[in-house]
């Protein structure tokens, strides 16, 4: 592959920033709420049975990075995502995060299947 095809050191370092201010499960929380529009602070509080300098705090890192936008009436604030895109990008991330636990999920059940044959061979070479 070569060099040019690959995207620069700026933008690879920009779309870190990005997926590194996706990374924290409030924050996640925070936009799935927002997926549905625009919200008070408030009420984003209470949804997430957070105090409000812990909401506040993630809220200035989704704003820093532009993935949420703010806006004052009077003395109460809502927020809303800056892009409808973000909602499909948690679509998609959910998708991807389904197909890898029924991966683990059909593991998991296959492990069992195992250890009840392997008990049971047990239990009958006892008798």
């Amino acid at each position: 592959m070569s060099d040019t095809t690959l995207p620069s050191a700026e933008l690879q370092t920009l779309k870190s920033q990005f997926f590194k201010s996706l990374a924290h499960p409030i924050r996640i929380r925070i936009l799935e709420i927002l997926v549905n529009g625009e919200v008070k602070v408030q009420d984003l509080q209470k949804a997430l049975d957070l105090d409000q300098p812990i909401v506040s705090q993630q809220l200035a890192r989704l704003r820093a990075t532009g993935i949420v936008v703010s806006r004052k009436e009077g003395t109460t604030t809502f927020y809303a995502l800056s892009d409808p895109m973000l909602a499909e990008l948690l679509s998609v991330a959910k998708t991807i995060l389904n197909r890898r636990l029924v991966g683990i999920h059909s593991l998991l059940s296959e492990l069992r299947t195992e250890t009840g044959a392997r008990h049971r061979r047990r239990v009958t070479s006892r008798r």
